[in-house]
């Protein structure tokens, strides 16, 4: 059944050959309730917010705009360092929105039925991981991180059957661009050159037009996708997020944070940190996401060698010598970044030292990463005051010093701090606890979580609970799972 129109729709991506893409319909869910709707980016798209009824049935996949020819992407991907053909097994592109201001956006059903790449999978979602995908997206987006954004879940007929029975979900899902590293290796390993260069120039002409013209456009692609990457993850780091299946799949090309399946923020410092239940080894531990996204910018270079350049051994030459920078680029964003956690605008080497000695003060003290920097932005405001801890006195006294000389005096870094440091993130046992309320049938606590969480920066009254970190027995057994 087709409904009336209500995005503007567009098909650039279907300009690629058809290896890249299956057309398929979204499985029809039957009766279906709305259960979050955010209208604020309805409104930012250009979408009526007030078409209840037809907003439902398009987001449930129950109707199919008439505007619409939905398709499933292919792609493959190395995951926890094996590499395999994939391909979306349960999200359907229903289109690509444009807006009255010509930005593009692909709007996705996530949890909408099999598809072509689903193997034996039943395409569906449950109920909690849509929810906990919707308020992770919303929460990273009001964090000012690159993310995929959420416009609705969709509550649909029927049980979907996991390691239990739970209620199923359609997650609408909203990116610039859902083409990933691993997009690219399949073009690589099971396209051909042809495959691999209409990609290439798709990619570019989509999202990154001015280096379409530069002297080897193949590359300046790899370190745009490079740098873009780096300020991502720079910034993952910056608030504790551990993503937790950093696959080359999950790598989208332009920088948005995606799959929020097993993510989790970190409460006590320690960089060995990991939560999901498959990441069993800790390969995508929090420490270790700046090595492993350069291990997958590594794959990226790998699939455009063809392109790189026409003479294989130079071509091998240059992707080394752009992978040879990711190093000295993360060190630079990443202590420029660390730096004005601390209110430090012009860095010395000396200040680079102050970050690294006041995290492995964290890790023996067992510090809450998020109330430390932020009562060292707010003084007497922070939950956590590193004064009450006498180990901290000497670098806070060095901290003093170089705030001194590095910036215009304590009231200008404390400014720069607050921009950096939030007051509040996703607690996790808070996290679960709404999402088994919303489950539950109760809202309430969801929607007062993302109420907070769009102002993370702010203090705000009668919130302290939302600050306060859960106890050791909560966080020594906690683990998040990919929700599929």
């Amino acid at each position: 059944m087709h409904t009336d129109n209500i995005f503007n729709f567009e098909y650039s991506y279907l300009s690629l050959p058809d290896r890249f893409y299956s057309l398929v319909h979204p499985t029809v869910a039957g009766q279906s309730e709305m259960v979050l709707k955010n209208a604020a980016l309805l409104k930012e798209l250009g979408i009526p917010t007030d078409q209840t009824t037809r907003l439902l049935a398009v987001l449930s996949g129950n109707e199919v705009p008439s505007n619409s020819t939905p398709f499933a992407q292919a792609y493959a991907g190395h995951q926890f360092g094996h590499f395999t053909m994939l391909g979306d097994g349960r999200a359907i592109i229903l289109g690509e929105h444009k807006t009255a201001d010509f930005k593009r956006y692909d709007i996705q059903l996530k949890g909408s039925g099999p598809t072509p790449y689903s193997r034996s999978g039943d395409g569906r979602g449950t109920l909690k991981s849509m929810l906990r995908e919707y308020l992770m997206s919303e929460a990273m987006y009001h964090l000012r991180i690159p993310t995929s954004r959420s416009l609705a879940v969709v509550k649909t007929k029927g049980p979907v059957y996991r390691e239990s029975i739970h209620p199923g979900a359609v997650l609408t899902r909203l990116m610039e661009s859902h083409i990933r590293i691993g997009t690219f290796e399949y073009a690589s390993y099971f396209g051909g050159t042809d495959d691999l260069k209409a990609l290439v120039n798709y990619s570019i002409q989509r999202l990154f037009p001015e280096i379409g013209q530069d002297e080897n456009p193949v590359l300046s692609l790899l370190q745009k996708v490079m740098d873009l990457q780096i300020d991502l993850v720079v910034n993952w780091m910056r608030v504790g997020f551990i993503h937790g299946v950093m696959n080359t799949d999950n790598v989208a090309i332009s920088g948005e944070t995606f799959d929020y399946g097993p993510c989790a923020f970190m409460n006590a410092y320690h960089p060995e940190t990991v939560f999901s239940s498959i990441d069993a080894h800790g390969r995508y531990a929090f420490a270790n996401q700046p090595g492993i996204i350069k291990w997958n910018l590594a794959r990226l270079a790998e699939a455009l060698l063809p392109l790189l350049h026409k003479e294989a051994d130079k071509a091998l030459v240059m992707a080394q010598q752009a992978i040879e920078q990711f190093d000295e680029h993360w060190k630079d964003r990443y202590y420029r970044t660390m730096l004005h956690k601390l209110g430090i605008e012009n860095r010395t080497t000396e200040d680079e030292g102050l970050v690294d000695e006041l995290l492995e003060l964290m890790k023996v003290l067992k510090l809450d990463y998020t109330n430390t920097f932020s009562a060292l932005s707010r003084g007497a405001e922070g939950t956590v005051n590193p004064q009450d801890h006498p180990a901290l006195k000497p670098w806070l006294e060095k901290w003093q010093i170089s705030v001194s000389k590095n910036s215009q005096g304590l009231d200008t870094a404390k400014s720069i701090m607050k921009a950096y440091n939030p007051v509040f993130i996703p607690r996790n046992h808070l996290v679960e606890e709404a999402l088994d309320a919303a489950t539950a049938g109760d809202l309430s606590l969801i929607e007062r979580m993302l109420h907070i969480l769009a102002t993370p920066y702010e203090d705000q009254a009668n919130c302290e609970n939302y600050k306060t970190p859960p106890e050791s027995d909560f966080e020594a057994n906690y683990q998040t799972f990919c929700g599929t």
